[in-house]
């Protein structure tokens, strides 16, 4: 479960056992926890579950992710290049 980003509290990560599911990071900030889908082509992220987070700590974990979209997304391709070659 790497770690890709550490800011503000939230620890961005994802894990290693999800299969072939689409392009997602996880955050986790306390007891608060979250996963996102990314979606490159529309530069946008859903929601895929949110777990004791407030309205402010939704739009902090969004703007957070939004402000760092594409670090993201290349950590998540090298991420999956890496699994794949062994």
């Amino acid at each position: 479960m790497p770690t890709i980003l550490q800011m503000l509290g939230w620890r961005l990560f994802f894990y290693a056992n999800e299969g072939c599911e689409p392009m997602h990071v996880h955050a986790r900030k306390g007891e608060m926890e979250c996963k996102f889908w990314l979606l490159p082509d529309e530069y946008e992220i859903r929601p895929a579950f949110v777990r004791g987070l407030g309205p402010r700590d939704l739009r902090e974990i969004r703007k957070l992710i939004f402000d760092h979209f594409d670090y993201i997304a290349e950590r998540w391709q090298t991420f999956q290049q890496e699994r794949e070659n062994g």
